[in-house]
């Protein structure tokens, strides 16, 4: 009898080993990635039952982004432009994705202790990511937690899947199977079983998955937005004047359009704003908090004003930077009925999202400081900043524009910094007289063309522009319309091109009689400088 036993557990054994040594590697590859796939998209599921509740990828990737090293987030911006939010999400899903094949692989081949191990980690961090930091709460760690457990049981039962089972249909494994039933042959693994299974996860994640994003959507704020009617300002402005981009080709516009305004900020998704609670508080260093509803903010005084705006991150030549009709209230009149107690020197505007920037009080020195609700005549749109954002004349945004605005607080500059100065930027942050060459490109067929482009320097304005080919002299170029001195103007000069490699560089005088420096700097941490300069092929 101890002999027989011995048999029996010896082909019990051999069976296990077989049945582990011939899983193909392709069947945890597909195990791994549908259990993240069905973690995922009970995340989703689950993220669209409250409007507290986020995205587990938005919220990893929030905290990719509060914590990234400002060379990585110079060398995304370069890179990627306003694509580096798209960019960051698909690489948090390539790593899950490998992540994922590689445990799933080790999952199916018996270490489900890994599998489940790797689950909870993940449902961790993501409820970490959640639940701690900028713009969470604590009730967004579910959203992660659901996705780790699903992860894990799906983990589980793609392992089983692999489990050879007997010609009775029990597993051989079976410790309570009597001693006949477990000496039956095994049968091979069973790959349509497999198929069928984990296809029908997938397909039920997808569901899912699409019922949580549409779900999230209840959410969205932008058939608000279509129901907004901004009232006429008090201090409308005339017409525009006649575009010379019209007339001359790759010219940038004299107001840009929304949807090719530029847009840069910390937020993956956009917050979900709803204006029946959508408050805008003063707080802080103040004589009497305030806090105003949407339509009590559009029954002030409104203004309307031609200003441009620039990302502190917009390199020599770069287009981080765009020109817009604003239309809002006055900053200073909003902030002259709190009253602002005389040891406050910063204002710092806070995002629904928790984003914060600030800027010095006397910024309020005379300057058109706007709480804008519309930009180029219509309500702000969302990536904008909708319902309400900040726009100050003369300042780069990180210090200054802060969009989803929810708070404006009178604080100091030795108690309180904006969400970038601790990361290595400037406090203090005015805008550098700039110049960029928008025409011609870098091949161009001889003849006469035109070198075109934008300067800009707000609050002081643009007196010139000259354009330098080759190493010759400096020419003065014809300038467009000056809507304001806050506004950038356009400027171009006709050129005979001649075959050849060229040179050309372009500068910018401003409203002072400074012209901007020919030294290059890096964005950092206040801003570049230096000439815009091209290379022309010019075919013979």
């Amino acid at each position: 009898m101890a002999d027989s036993a011995g048999t029996e557990q010896s082909i019990v054994l051999q069976s296990n080993e077989t049945s582990t040594t011939r899983v193909p590697l392709w069947w945890g590859i597909l195990t791994g990635l549908i259990a993240a796939g069905a973690g995922l998209a009970a995340g989703e599921f689950v993220a669209g039952m409250s409007r507290q509740l986020r995205s587990p990828i938005v919220s990893v990737g929030d905290r990719v982004i509060d914590h990234v090293p400002k060379g990585l987030k110079e060398w995304a911006i370069r890179s990627f432009g306003t694509s580096d939010k798209a960019v960051l999400i698909a690489t948090i899903f390539v790593v899950i994705a490998i992540a994922a094949m590689i445990v799933g692989v080790v999952t199916v081949r018996g270490r489900t202790d890994l599998g489940i191990a790797f689950a909870v980690l993940f449902g961790v961090l993501g409820g970490s990511a959640s639940g701690i930091g900028r713009n969470t709460k604590v009730i967004g760690v579910l959203p992660s937690l659901v996705a780790g457990a699903v992860a894990a049981a799906v983990l589980v039962y793609g392992h089983r899947l692999t489990q050879p089972r007997t010609r009775s249909g029990a597993s051989p494994t079976t410790a309570a199977a009597p001693v006949a039933q477990s000496m039956l042959p095994a049968v091979g693994l069973n790959r349509r079983r497999f198929l069928v299974s984990t296809g029908g996860i997938a397909v039920a994640a997808a569901v899912v998955g699409s019922a949580g994003r549409s779900m999230q959507g209840r959410f969205n704020t932008a058939l608000e937005r279509v129901g907004v009617r901004l009232p006429a300002p008090k201090t409308s402005l005339p017409a525009l004047p006649t575009d010379p981009a019209l007339t001359t080709e790759g010219l940038s516009p004299l107001i840009t359009p929304i949807n090719s305004f530029y847009r840069i900020d910390t937020a993956l998704s956009f917050p979900n704003v709803s204006l029946k609670s959508w408050r805008l508080r003063i707080t802080g260093l103040v004589d009497r908090e305030r806090t105003y509803t949407y339509d009590e903010l559009l029954d002030r005084e409104l203004i309307e004003r031609d200003i441009t705006i620039a990302c502190v991150s917009n390199e020599v030549g770069g287009d981080l930077v765009g020109n817009a009709r604003w239309i809002g209230c006055r900053l200073d009149d909003l902030l002259a009925d709190s009253g602002i107690k005389p040891e406050a020197d910063q204002i710092m505007g806070v995002s629904v999202d928790e984003f914060t920037a600030g800027f010095p009080v006397a910024a309020l020195d005379g300057r058109d400081c706007i709480v804008a609700f519309g930009m180029n005549g219509e309500p702000l749109p969302i990536k904008n900043g909708f319902p309400a954002r900040l726009i100050v004349p003369g300042l780069y945004g990180y210090v200054s524009a802060t969009k989803w605005l929810s708070e404006i607080r009178l604080t100091r500059f030795d108690t309180e910094q904006g969400y970038w100065v601790p990361r290595g930027w400037s406090a203090l942050a005015p805008v550098k007289t700039q110049s960029r060459i928008d025409r011609p490109g870098t091949n161009i067929a001889a003849g006469t063309v035109a070198i075109a482009g934008v300067a800009w320097a707000p609050e002081l304005g643009i007196e010139q522009v000259e354009v330098q080919i080759n190493d010759g002299s400096w020419q003065a170029t014809a300038l467009g319309p000056s809507l304001s001195n806050d506004s950038w103007r356009q400027w171009w000069i006709s050129w005979d091109a001649t075959p050849g490699q060229h040179l050309i560089r372009c500068r910018a005088t401003d409203g002072s009689g400074a012209t901007q420096t020919e030294q290059r700097a890096d964005v950092a941490p206040d801003g570049a400088t230096g000439w815009h300069t091209i290379r022309v092929t010019v075919a013979g």
